[in-house]
């Protein structure tokens, strides 16, 4: 079956109505979706930022916002402002969802998240929202956090961060279709529906 990564930080504004639409594009397209949440964070610094782009440069920010609010209202997502500071940090939220990944509730709980970040003004960095969100898919909370506290889950994240770097990714939402030499990379929710195109190929 062709498949497709995605790429995705739970701080970015454009993967909120990508992880709501993937899996419906691409399973009417008959391909698969590998879930790989990682961090920008370490990616931004290596360009010499300290923050998003979105808040560096203001002009490229207002707009971001405009045009996702225009993108949301095509899809028929609610869209709110997180109420802290933006970005909010995802660090906890994307260990969850590759401790999920066994278990097999990481797409659920990802749309959940972003649903909590970008509809509902919650703060997606607190443990009790992130309880709350577990609770609320049918997951053991407390089960989920230790497993998410683990060296190994930590490590993970750490591995899957540098593999998003050596691929090439320099935002999110982003799609690769093929292996890490040799992948083919396709950045933002507008290029969705190409990398399913290209994984079909």
């Amino acid at each position: 079956m062709p498949a497709i990564d995605f790429w995705y930080e739970f701080a970015s504004t454009y993967s909120y109505p990508t992880a709501m639409r993937i899996e419906r594009l691409a399973a009417d397209q008959g391909v698969g979706v590998r879930w790989r949440p990682f961090l920008l964070g370490p990616i931004f610094k290596a360009f010499g930022w300290n923050d998003s782009p979105f808040n560096i440069f203001e002009a490229k920010g207002r707009y971001m916002w405009r045009d996702l609010a225009r993108v949301c209202e095509a899809d028929g997502l609610p869209l709110k402002l997180p109420p802290v500071r933006f970005p909010q940090s995802g660090l906890k939220a994307a260990r969850l969802a590759l401790a999920g990944e066994t278990d097999g509730w990481t797409p659920e709980f990802t749309r959940a998240v972003f649903a909590a970040n970008y509809a509902e003004q919650k703060d997606i960095s607190d443990e009790e929202t992130l309880r709350a969100i577990l609770g609320g898919i049918g997951v053991d909370a407390g089960a989920a956090l230790t497993a998410a506290a683990s060296p190994e889950v930590k490590e993970a994240l750490k591995a899957q961060t540098a593999e998003a770097q050596a691929r090439g990714l320099f935002g999110a939402p982003s799609f690769t279709v093929g292996d890490t030499q040799a992948c083919e990379l396709f950045w933002g929710n507008d290029r969705l529906e190409a990398a399913i195109g290209w994984a079909k190929r």
